[in-house]
């Protein structure tokens, strides 16, 4: 590109431009021109190719087809609205590649357009925001329409092939609010992230649904091992009604923890703000215990220093114990790794962001395409046109001392694990 335009063609250019008053940029400015300059002659080179010959070679002398003029077409870049002269053949088959009939986008804008979405703004912000940047206009149903391309891209990665065996996943929910019959209503979207044998987290599916319960789950675990998971070593969740049977119904062997940061945060709903340093404190003998019995004594003795005043922190501790205790069983590199479902919880915190500015969603699907596009941005996937996962930079986001929790893990679960 350097030898193409060299130094002193981009100062004459510049100079020319300031001489009669040209901006740099802007709908009328230098780089506009050049834009269409460039497109132009791009396309006067595929009509070349087309027409097998030159303009003005008289080789094209009775080869039974020739230019025949051109037609006006504006079309949006990311320098701006851009009027270009698209030329025509005779016989009506000239297909053009860098401005594709029908088009009026090039370059990111569409690009652009998804990844401001996916950053939880709104159509008419999009819209406001590309008039303002680009000197586009565009209307909030076209900007819907360009959102709507990633549907079948969500049901390519909602239904793609996962690893035969994720030591650890992770199950949390959502809160979005969803539009039905003329009312509003709340809504839980359910995601599940597993942890591979590397200790790189993927997000293995969103699953939205007004009620849950054993048979609710039971068709969504039934679904994961349809796509190809056979095994989980230990389940991480929390309190979501149902979810341990159909646990125990399709990966029988599976451990099922709950999140321990959770029942610390449920706890504290009780407590007043001056003693919740001393709560913290006496529940901390309790998740820390090393083994179910020494546990069991700390919530005693929580109960009798505490349990009038508090007893909510005592019946929550209680209510969960059940899905508590496995976690007294693990070594500490493994504790420190299912302590919390926070590796989701970092997620949903993203999520809820892009969706606060929505209000709430016309309808599920409208609220399932966010979803797919905050997680596709966040995680930096996204599905190709051979329906695999593709990575757009970084792997993904790691388990910090994965490698400890990996070797005790072996120890554990070793012939559950893959070689």
């Amino acid at each position: 590109m350097a030898e193409l335009v060299s130094p002193q063609a981009i100062d004459r250019m510049l100079a020319d431009a300031q001489a009669s008053g040209v901006p740099l940029d802007g709908t009328d400015g230098l780089i506009n021109q050049l834009t269409r300059a460039v497109i132009e002659r791009a396309l006067g080179a595929e009509m070349d190719d087309h027409l097998g010959y030159v303009k003005g070679d008289s080789a094209g002398n009775g080869s039974g087809n020739s230019r025949n003029g051109h037609f006006g077409k504006t079309v949006t870049t990311t320098a701006g609205p851009v009027r270009i002269q698209v030329p025509r053949d005779r016989n009506s088959d000239f297909e053009p590649k860098i401005v594709p009939k029908r088009t009026r986008r090039l370059g990111q804008i569409d690009d652009i357009i998804l990844s401001l979405y996916a950053r939880g703004m709104t159509t008419r912000d999009i819209q406001a925001h590309l008039k303002e940047v680009y000197g586009a206009d565009t209307s909030p149903e076209l900007i819907s329409r360009i959102t709507d391309v990633v549907h079948e891209e969500i049901v390519e990665w909602q239904t793609r092939p996962v690893d035969p065996v994720y030591p650890i996943l992770y199950i949390d929910a959502l809160v979005v609010k969803i539009r039905e019959g003329g009312v509003v209503d709340n809504r839980a979207a359910h995601l599940v992230v597993g942890v591979d044998m590397e200790g790189f987290k993927h997000v293995l599916g969103i699953w939205i649904q007004d009620k849950e319960g054993a048979r609710f789950w039971g068709s969504v675990l039934t679904e994961l091992r349809n796509r190809g998971l056979n095994d989980a070593l230990i389940v991480c969740c929390d309190g979501l009604a149902g979810l341990p049977e159909a646990i125990e119904q399709v990966w029988p062997e599976a451990k099922v923890q709950t999140c321990v940061v959770h029942l610390i945060r449920t706890s504290m709903r009780f407590v007043s703000y001056g003693d919740r340093k001393t709560i913290a404190k006496a529940l901390k003998p309790i998740y820390t215990a090393v083994n179910e019995a020494a546990a069991k004594a700390a919530l005693e003795n929580l109960r009798r220093e505490h349990g009038k005043r508090y007893p909510g922190v005592i019946a929550a501790w209680e209510r969960a114990w059940q899905q508590f205790i496995p976690f007294l069983e693990f070594e500490p590199e493994l504790r420190k790794v299912i302590y919390s479902t926070n590796t989701i919880e970092s997620i949903n915190f993203q999520l809820r962001k892009i969706t606060k500015n929505r209000g709430h969603f016309p309808d599920t699907d409208a609220a399932m395409k966010l979803l797919y596009l905050g997680v596709r941005n966040i995680t930096g996937r996204h599905i190709d046109g051979t329906g695999l996962v593709r990575e757009r930079g970084e792997r993904g986001t790691g388990t910090y001392g994965w490698k400890r929790a990996l070797n005790a893990l072996a120890v554990r679960f070793g012939d559950r694990l893959p070689l």
